[in-house]
């Protein structure tokens, strides 16, 4: 006997709840910048607000979702210029986020981030959403290693917005696919292998899908330490 929606576990609920909204925000049933109003949500789904704002807790960590305080859920939408403003502080979050990770690095840390750029390397099918979340996870690996947790959390809550506008914008204009196979300097730089700096590192890797990412910076504005 299938059960009823209502009916399913709480964690399989939300589970189902997540890959449905995911669904419709990749299909395009629910709209940059609209707002996904719990109740009507619910209303929706044949299910209480309870599961329906867990599953919108998760889309916004994976970057789909954004939170407007006091105004509730809205489907990712960033402005170019907001996506470069969001680059050029991962030029100077995520250059400290290497040097800190340099200073941490132990074997089973390098291991593990060259398992994951070996992993995107070979990467070959899947959606742009899976390539997005392994390139985020090599990242927020990188941020983890830092050993600031503050660090951490400040790069969790606007990379993943930018990463998934991208994708998004993508899809929308049936743009080239992701690329996954230019991460490995990063590694080399914080393996102290290859000599340049984090934050031209960093710079170069963004360059890849956005022109100029550091012009919003002091470092697109010449603006001398």
């Amino acid at each position: 006997m299938t059960l009823a929606i209502e009916e399913l576990p709480s964690a399989t609920l939300k589970s189902h709840l997540v890959s449905r909204l995911r669904e419709g925000i990749i299909g395009g049933k629910y709209r940059p910048g609209e707002r996904l109003n719990e109740s009507k949500l619910a209303r929706q789904y044949g299910v209480s607000r309870i599961p329906v704002r867990e599953a919108l807790m998760q889309l916004q960590e994976q970057g789909l979702v954004m939170n407007s305080p006091r105004r509730g859920m809205f489907v990712n939408s960033l402005s170019e210029d907001d996506a470069q403003r969001i680059n050029s502080l991962r030029i100077v979050l995520e250059a400290e986020a290497m040097k800190l990770c340099r200073a941490h690095l132990t074997p089973a840390m390098e291991a593990n981030l060259t398992r994951l750029v070996t992993a995107m390397e070979e990467w070959e099918q899947g959606s742009e959403l899976d390539a997005a979340a392994l390139d985020l996870e090599f990242h927020r690996a990188l941020w983890e290693y830092s050993g600031n947790p503050y660090l951490v959390r400040m790069l969790d809550l606007l990379v993943p917005v930018v990463l998934v506008h991208h994708v998004l914008d993508s899809i929308a204009h049936d743009t080239a696919r992701w690329t996954l196979n230019h991460h490995r300097a990063l590694l080399e730089v914080v393996q102290g292998v290859l000599p340049v700096s984090p934050e031209e590192a960093i710079r170069t890797h963004l360059e890849i899908g956005y022109p100029n990412p550091g012009r919003f910076s002091s470092l697109g504005l010449n603006i001398e330490a």
